[in-house]
């Protein structure tokens, strides 16, 4: 059997995949399996989009309750500790500027479970966390970008 991967998650982010599971099997799955009654009753199932569409939602539905269980089971809670407080790792912010024009931005490096770059956290497998974990205040790194690299400075870890 393959080892199972594990997802990296601060405890914020584990419970929120607890309330997602929880809303998935007490209100999705009963709402799915009603709309397939419903669209059962219609008849002739070859035909039935309604049949189809549900059918599709509860095979979503369901390989997302494995995929959140799965990732529950093999959570590994980020602990930031105190005493490597400038240094990049998961579960931190990081501040940086961009060189030479200065635009400052700000991340937090999450695992891939919880990565949302709209929000501001970026998981750690992203190219540019890659460059940026284990790294320190002052230090200038150059980051491997989809437009090509760039070269920053750590001006804050938190």
């Amino acid at each position: 059997m393959a080892e199972e991967k594990s997802f990296y998650m601060t405890e914020e982010g584990k419970k929120k995949l607890e309330q997602e599971l929880e809303e998935l099997k007490t209100v999705r799955r009963p709402e799915v399996v009603e709309r397939i009654k419903v669209a059962r009753s219609f008849g002739d199932l070859s035909e039935n989009s309604e049949y189809d569409a549900a059918k599709d939602e509860q095979a979503f539905v369901e390989s997302r309750i494995a995929q959140v269980e799965n990732m529950i089971r093999n959570a590994v809670i980020i602990e930031n500790d105190e005493e490597s407080s400038d240094i990049v790792q998961l579960g931190k912010t990081v501040k940086f500027v961009e060189l030479p024009d200065g635009d400052e931005e700000e991340y937090q490096i999450v695992g891939s479970a919880e990565s949302d770059p709209f929000e501001g956290r970026i998981s750690n497998d992203s190219p540019m966390a890659q460059s940026l974990l284990g790294k320190k205040v002052g230090e200038r790194v150059t980051v491997q970008t989809p437009g090509g690299e760039i070269d920053v400075e750590i001006v804050e870890v938190s």
